[in-house]
């Protein structure tokens, strides 16, 4: 069986905490859409997540993979996991319960991943890094300010009306408060219509406010 492994890393943001959380929830959840965690070693200095192999990779590879391929080991792969820095919602960094919403403000960070092409935190950058939610989220509510963030590897091959659909569905789920972002049940449609014939009316979202 081929299958592919995450390692923690001790310099990352990454935590015993975090790696215990994912090995829970993963254990218990079945879904064609979501990887399959088949096992794990938990030795104090050696952490590991063991997950099916997804032929076609991550989400994040093929946002943010360098065109040389891997490096170093190659029978490993190192990323983050459940409550990381950057796609964690307030309330769960403040009393570490997670909840339905609590990954709903989880998606809203991929969908500015995937319209910014930026990762959720650039650790590269150090000491001055900063979070991809705090850096969009001032251009989200306004339709023109928001093509800012759009990734320029795309050279504007894009509708602007759907980009701004994505990031007005963005905005709604990074909502502070968890009672006014939006179910799944609201975001299934909206994401379903931008896989429409293009001459269809995206719908609204309606979320408690």
């Amino acid at each position: 069986m081929v299958v592919a492994i995450k390692k923690l890393k001790r310099e990352s943001f990454q935590g015993h905490k975090e790696w215990l959380a994912e090995v829970t929830y993963l254990s218990q959840l079945r879904h064609d859409n979501l990887v399959k965690l088949i096992g794990y070693c938990s030795e104090p200095d050696n952490k590991l997540l063991v997950y099916e192999y997804m032929q076609k990779g991550s989400l994040e590879n093929h946002l943010f993979k360098t065109r040389n391929g891997p490096t170093g080991d190659k029978s490993h792969v190192s990323t983050r996991v459940v409550g990381t820095h950057g796609y964690a919602a307030p309330e769960y960094i403040a009393t570490g319960h997670l909840s339905v919403k609590s990954d709903i403000y989880s998606l809203g960070v991929v969908l500015l991943e995937l319209l910014s092409g930026r990762r959720a935190v650039d650790e590269d950058r150090g000491s001055t890094e900063e979070a991809l939610v705090d850096w969009a989220k001032p251009f989200l509510n306004d339709k023109r300010k928001m093509l800012r963030i759009m990734d320029t590897r795309l050279e504007g091959r894009y509708l602007k009306k759907e980009a701004q659909t994505i990031a007005a569905l963005a905005l709604q789920c990074l909502r502070v408060d968890p009672k006014n972002r939006p179910n799944m049940t609201d975001i299934l449609p909206v994401l379903e219509q931008l896989r429409a014939p293009k001459d269809m009316t995206a719908p609204r979202i309606h979320s408690k406010a």
